[in-house]
């Protein structure tokens, strides 16, 4: 008889990941999807292998419905207060209401663990609800993967393949952790399908520091990378709450300019590094390294 895992936030790029990974392993998925979800996108994870259940107003009743009989609820719902915090409570009520013993919140991150209230709004959100998720008589397991490794072909104020230059805080031999969405959604799946997992997971697919990066790039490209210096963390901070007092709009953007510097303050302080690991666990992961990513896409310029 399959395992059933339930999985909220299907019709996202990572959650639509783990969908796929989960039915690879063997496992019956049930994506909760809303109603007023466009047909194309609901087509797309019918097509992954997910049995589709719609809920019309995110309901207890309606979740709890949607989690019956299911061995772990994997929620990868991303958005803000409303979301993380709201949402999110509604599917664990469900959850616990069903009798599903465990839980996979959508953290999929640095080690917010480690952070101070402030340093990072999105974080904040997300401990929140831990506090409500900790309380409840589920089992919870947290998988923090530390940046996805795709932004750093264009979306992370890192790497500049164009201009040949890899952008700093402070320190260029800060190591640095990255995790492709495919190892953090086969991960999550082994660990849905998991009956011992511990409170949190650490995962880095590559760890790397700006000069790796540099001298990774340059190795690939024939280029000489520059390593620029933004300033210290002292002087980050201070970008930070600058730049977040001048943009009130951004309060209700779940990334913007500010929210991507509070990460590489975590990333750069070393404050949300990862350690220890627990890649090993599943062993038949192969893990990515941004080596092998920088190849592949330079290999399709």
């Amino acid at each position: 008889m399959k395992t059933t895992i339930v999985v909220a936030g299907a019709s996202g790029n990572l959650g639509g990941r783990i969908v796929k990974a989960l039915v690879a392993r063997g496992a019956d998925v049930r994506a909760i999807v809303r109603s007023g979800t466009a047909a194309a996108t609901v087509a797309a994870v019918d097509n992954l292998g997910a049995t589709v259940a719609t809920v019309n107003d995110w309901s207890v009743a309606e979740l709890t419905r949607a989690c019956a009989g299911a061995a772990c609820v994997v929620s990868a719902l991303q958005g803000l207060r409303e979301v993380i915090v709201d949402a999110q409570s509604a599917l664990l009520e469900a959850a616990v209401a069903a009798g599903v013993p465990r839980f996979i919140p959508s953290d999929f991150s640095s080690d917010l663990t480690k952070l101070a209230p402030g340093e990072n709004r999105n974080f904040d959100l997300r401990r929140e609800f831990h506090v409500r998720l900790d309380a409840a008589p589920i089992a919870a397991t947290s998988i923090l993967n530390g940046g996805f490794m795709e932004l750093l072909l264009g979306q992370m104020p890192l790497l500049d393949l164009d201009a040949h230059r890899v952008s700093y805080w402070q320190n260029p031999d800060q190591l640095l952790d990255f995790t492709t969405m495919d190892n953090t959604a086969e991960f999550t799946a082994f660990a849905a399908l998991d009956a011992s997992t511990p409170r949190a997971l650490r995962i880095a697919g590559d760890q790397v520091s700006v000069r790796d990066l540099a001298a990774i790039a340059g190795d690939l490209t024939g280029a000489e990378f520059t390593l620029v210096d933004l300033g210290t963390i002292a002087e980050l901070e201070v970008r930070i709450k600058r730049d977040r007092a001048a943009d009130p709009a951004g309060e209700k953007q779940p990334y913007p300019r500010w929210q991507a510097m509070q990460y590489m303050h975590g990333m750069f302080s070393g404050r949300g590094a990862l350690d220890p690991l627990d890649n090993a666990r599943y062993p038949d992961i192969v893990w990515t390294s941004v080596r092998e990513l920088l190849i592949d896409a330079h290999a399709h310029v």
